[in-house]
């Protein structure tokens, strides 16, 4: 299964200068947060396929205005393909707003996810806006990762976690990395694609 990532910076690629083909096997488009609802509103329009997204510590306006056609997969386990996603959205909380949580309040959110991954029978991706601390983040407290997602990480073992936060700009970007417990990491900053069995 062809799948789309996206996150933090609408792709020209995909919106001003959109082409068709660029989404012609494309079975399922993920957003990892931070991205105008207008922007996910003309991708599913365009694509044949579902678009599930997070929120991302800028998307407080999803709140009130969620972008149309798209499915809000926040603490929900959802089922598509076979494929088990699990969505875990928000960022760490650097001044007041929604969308931005506390370790203790996203490990809280993890936990229960955990356990909704038992009935389950597991998680096969993981979607959040903030990579897991130490994978991909950076020092800076509004970029820092949560260390519950290691937990979650190591103890469910997904097959793959998407994610975005940490943008191409900030001079410490890394695209894919293979956490300890054995999951592909994916940086989705802009736009990804890549091939789920």
């Amino acid at each position: 299964m062809k799948i789309l990532v996206i996150a933090d910076t609408e792709s020209k690629a995909l919106w001003d200068y959109f082409e068709p083909e660029r989404l012609e096997d494309v079975e399922l488009i993920i957003s990892c947060g931070d991205l105008s609802p207008r922007y996910l509103e003309f991708l599913v329009t365009f694509a044949h396929c579902p678009l599930m997204y997070v929120h991302g510590n800028h998307d407080g306006t999803y709140l009130k205005n969620p972008p149309e056609g798209c499915e809000c997969i926040e603490d929900r386990i959802v089922r598509y393909k076979g494929l088990r996603i699990l969505g875990l959205g928000g960022s760490f909380r650097y001044k007041e707003g929604p969308c931005m949580y506390t370790e203790g309040e996203m490990r809280k959110r993890a936990f229960k996810a955990r356990l909704k991954s038992v009935l389950c029978g597991g998680v096969d991706i993981l979607v959040t806006h903030a990579p897991a601390r130490g994978w991909g983040d950076l020092e800076d407290l509004p970029h820092r990762g949560f260390v519950c997602f290691n937990t979650f990480l190591n103890t469910v073992r997904p097959r793959f976690m998407f994610h975005g936060h940490v943008h191409k700009s900030y001079g410490h970007f890394q695209r894919e990395l293979v956490h300890e417990s054995g999951t592909r990491l994916i940086n989705a900053c802009e736009y990804y694609y890549i091939d789920v069995e």
